[in-house]
């Protein structure tokens, strides 16, 4: 992968299946993820935004189509090196049983030891409050499998796992998939925020992209790019301002949303 991207991620007429017989979850999908920009996905339930952040990250291959990074096919890079360039959190975290240096560690692991990357990755996951209250801070021994093991509240494992995705310092690609729904509304809105600071400073030394799926639009409409899946297919891209003014799925998805607050 380049150092810097200069011209993006492109999607071009890319399917996706899971099974080979099976109707594909993503189809026809052409996109482009310009270089230092901040993109929203979003859409219903089953509509194929996961898959689609799946696919950005190397962990499967279009049935048809291609993605490129900055012109070159995704295909013809090693997938070890573009990982390597790649934070994500998912909401499928996993819960490692380990002490809490080495569970944010394991997100970059040749600085798996390095306390002041360790910091600062759990500072940007607004989790430094967490480690604060365990008993050997870092060196506090995780999970109900030991006897000293300290268990967690789902929401103090989602900052930690959002640490972990957030131990690399010069990705370009940031991901997050609903990474935050164990975490009350205030709270994750906190968290997008301090992503979105930290995110734009990768960008502007790297050209680095950050995607996220959200439910929520009060974080979504602060994205330069929305793009809207339904049904397996990209429905609507543009900006918040841009696609209300369309009337479309998205305007009916956000004044739905507005409606439940007023």
């Amino acid at each position: 992968p380049p150092a810097r991207l200069t011209r993006g991620i492109a999607l071009e007429h890319v399917d996706f299946g899971y099974r080979p017989e099976a109707e594909p979850t993503l189809k026809d999908v052409n996109l482009l993820l310009p270089a230092g920009a901040t993109v929203a996905v979003v859409g219903e339930n089953g509509a194929g935004k996961t898959t689609l952040v799946k696919l950005l990250c190397g962990f499967y291959r279009p049935r048809a189509g291609r993605i490129t990074v900055d012109g070159v096919d995704l295909r013809d890079l090693r997938i070890e090196s573009w990982r390597e360039k790649i934070t994500a959190g998912f909401q499928d975290f996993a819960r490692f049983e380990f002490t809490v240096a080495r569970t944010v560690g394991l997100g970059d692991l040749p600085r798996e030891k390095d306390s002041a990357a360790l910091e600062r990755a759990l500072t940007r996951a607004n989790a430094l409050g967490v480690v604060e209250r365990l008993p050997r801070g870092l060196e506090t021994q995780l999970g109900k499998s030991y006897t000293d093991g300290a268990e967690l509240s789902g929401g103090q494992w989602q900052r930690l796992a959002l640490a972990r995705a957030m131990m690399r310092s010069d990705p370009l690609l940031l991901i997050l998939d609903e990474p935050a729904s164990a975490l009350d509304p205030e709270a994750e809105n906190a968290l997008f925020e301090q992503y979105v600071r930290e995110a734009k400073r990768v960008a502007r030394e790297s050209g680095a992209i950050t995607v996220f799926v959200s439910h929520r639009f009060s974080t979504v409409r602060t994205a330069d790019l929305i793009i809207v899946v339904r049904e397996g297919r990209i429905a609507e891209v543009g900006a918040h301002d841009d696609l209300i003014a369309q009337g479309g799925l998205y305007a009916e998805l956000f004044a739905i949303q507005r409606k439940a607050y007023l």
